[in-house]
């Protein structure tokens, strides 16, 4: 366990788009005011800025409302990349997914639910023993996450965090949004969280799809270095004969990913030199 304290937040990281849709509110405001006849173009301005921030926020891999890495950073020609794993743990699912990863010595980053780390905490601690990492994927993966506002979002990310970091003793440096979904107001909470948006290159829809070929077919198709893949040990479908679909992929796929020359690595392994690669040891509150 390190215990190097967390490096100090980053600036606000406020996107161009975001600065753009104040910039209009401000200026319909004033249309509003000094040409009250012109208020139905204000208004119209302003109802097509909220339209192009909601299409922004349901497109999880959008970079219109602030930084996401789609991919790994770096060389596209390195050999890493990255399997993540989404809404866990899950006691029927997680320990034998890990089983999977040290077979092949594979590692991973689990973005994991805040309230699940609570519930199996010894299974948040397995992961990071194994090398693994663990992300922020809100504390109670709510539907309704991207229509939270910014003191409902800073308590979803806040609470897992802090779960994740009391279980695991480490601090996650990743978020992902429930399904990939958001809405202006998160970026400013991640950066005072120190945290890095991330979403993926591609995913296979393992959470319904039951066939464990077309899943693998999804997540294998133009596979490359620096590729972000998205499986699910929680919410994980079922084939027909009831075993989850990650695990009915996952040797396929890591077979896939070492014919092709590439490395499992956690997100973290692919921060710039100049950022720490160790997580930072929790710290007592």
């Amino acid at each position: 366990m390190h215990n190097s304290p967390q490096p100090p937040p980053p600036p606000e990281r406020a996107a161009p788009l975001v600065r753009a849709s104040l910039a209009v509110h401000i200026g319909a405001a004033g249309v509003a005011l000094l040409r009250p006849r012109l208020w139905p173009w204000a208004l119209a301005a302003v109802v097509a800025d909220h339209l192009l921030l909601t299409a922004a926020g349901l497109w999880p891999r959008s970079q219109l409302l602030g930084p996401n890495w789609t991919r790994l950073p770096g060389d596209p020609s390195d050999s890493d990349i990255a399997i993540t794993i989404d809404d866990g743990p899950d006691p029927e699912v997680t320990g034998s997914v890990l089983e999977l990863l040290d077979q092949h010595a594979a590692r991973a980053t689990f973005f994991c639910v805040g309230e699940r780390i609570v519930r199996y905490p010894q299974l948040a601690a397995e992961i990071t023993q194994r090398g693994h990492e663990i992300g922020n994927h809100s504390y109670r993966h709510l539907k309704r996450f991207s229509l939270l506002g910014p003191r409902g979002l800073a308590d979803e990310v806040g609470r897992a965090q802090q779960a994740i970091s009391a279980a695991s003793g480490a601090v996650p440096r990743f978020f992902r949004a429930p399904a990939g979904l958001r809405n202006p107001f998160l970026e400013p909470v991640l950066a005072r969280a120190n945290l890095r948006l991330v979403s993926w290159t591609r995913r296979g829809f393992d959470t319904v799809n039951t066939s464990p070929a077309r899943v693998l077919a999804r997540l294998t198709r133009n596979l490359g270095g620096g590729d972000i893949l998205l499986l699910h040990d929680g919410h994980a479908a079922r084939t027909t004969g009831g075993v989850p679909v990650i695990l009915a992929v996952l040797p396929a796929l890591l077979m896939a990913i070492k014919e092709a020359g590439l490395v499992p690595v956690t997100l973290s392994s692919a921060l710039p030199p100049r950022q720490p690669a160790a997580l930072s040891a929790a710290q007592p509150p």
